[in-house]
């Protein structure tokens, strides 16, 4: 072979050398560039289901605050109503109480009236009784076990019974209970010469009044009716 052929083998070669090594090299990057983006791919899935799952925590963890803020919503809620129909129920039963509707106990005095040989007491003495015991803050009032109420009226039946409330006829001793301050209620009827049981002595009608704690004063089993008063709106 001549010279020059074979310079031009030797040329060939080297070319041929190089543009496999070319060719490798390509390949390669090629190779580690496929891996590289799948390993990236699969870094991104898994932040993409990480962040996902982040958000899917962060969107439980509100609803829980939600859902726990309309807890304590209802919660106010609920206790807000309980304790206004506790209020309301309270109300109702002083409402009550003051209508003479419920049956009541409480501390008070025991006025007790009775006939003498000389004199008998009458509606209009358990009236001005009535007015005594209203005025020094008695808060219940019964006579023989007959419930005082806002429309109570009290009658004399000839010479011998005292009507209350239109029905019940009752008949000396006639026994007032009241319920209120003892101290208050028992000042008020002892006012030295204009007081009521003074004033009722001297006209020579039994009076005696005690303390009492503890008194009962039945509810009124009549109806209670208003003709005239209406709400108004």
């Amino acid at each position: 072979m001549k010279k020059g052929q074979v310079t031009i083998t030797i040329t060939i070669g080297i070319v041929f050398l190089i543009l496999t090594a070319v060719i490798f090299v390509q390949f390669k990057t090629i190779n580690q560039t496929d891996i590289t983006s799948l390993e990236n791919m699969r870094e991104d899935e898994l932040r993409t289901e990480i962040s996902s799952f982040k958000q899917k925590i962060d969107g439980l963890k509100k609803q829980i605050s939600d859902t726990d803020s309309k807890i304590k919503e209802y919660q106010e809620a609920i206790d807000s109503n309980k304790k206004a129909s506790e209020l309301l129920t309270q109300e109702l039963e002083q409402q009550n109480n003051l209508l003479g509707k419920n049956d009541v106990k409480g501390n008070g005095i025991i006025v007790t009236l009775t006939d003498t040989a000389e004199q008998k007491i009458t509606s209009e003495d358990l009236r001005e009784l009535l007015n005594e015991l209203k005025e020094a803050g008695a808060e219940a009032i019964s006579i023989n076990g007959q419930r005082i109420v806002y429309d109570s009226y009290i009658v004399d039946i000839g010479d011998t019974y005292i009507r209350i409330n239109g029905e019940e006829m009752i008949v000396s001793p006639y026994e007032v209970k009241a319920i209120g301050n003892p101290t208050y209620l028992e000042s008020g009827l002892s006012k030295k010469q204009y007081g009521y049981i003074d004033t009722k002595l001297e006209e020579g009608k039994d009076v005696k009044l005690e303390r009492k704690d503890n008194i009962l004063i039945n509810k009124y089993t009549g109806d209670l009716n208003f003709e005239y008063v209406k709400e108004d709106f």
